[in-house]
């Protein structure tokens, strides 16, 4: 449907910069996974520092089954990742890309 007010270059040239089906699925999966407040506590716990689970539970004052539940679909959603050291897992976040989101949204909301 064409816009008379857009002029038709410019409708097309939008059009094709809208991501794919696939692409918009996942960037609308992990805006949902960010919009849980249990899990935006432990992204800004591990924002913070590294943490191991145990660290996570006293730091946000949860359950172990809690947190593991959390984390587990965090680790799907590509925003932590964990590292072994000996019999301890260590959290954190995934990447930069993740870093740099969650300090946007950090600055975004303290602008308020």
């Amino acid at each position: 449907m064409e816009n008379p007010g857009a002029p038709t270059a410019l409708v097309a040239a939008v059009q094709e910069a809208i991501p794919n089906a696939a692409v918009l699925a996942h960037i609308t999966t992990l805006f949902k996974v960010l919009g849980d407040k249990t899990r935006a506590r432990i992204l800004y716990a591990l924002y913070e520092s590294e943490l191991s689970v145990s660290g996570l539970v006293a730091v946000l004052d949860m359950s172990q089954s809690s947190v593991s539940h959390q984390l587990q679909t965090l680790k799907q959603a590509g925003l932590v990742k964990n590292r072994r050291a000996g019999k301890m897992i260590y959290y954190s976040l995934a990447d930069h890309h993740v870093i740099s989101i969650f300090s946007q949204v950090i600055q975004h909301v303290n602008e308020k």
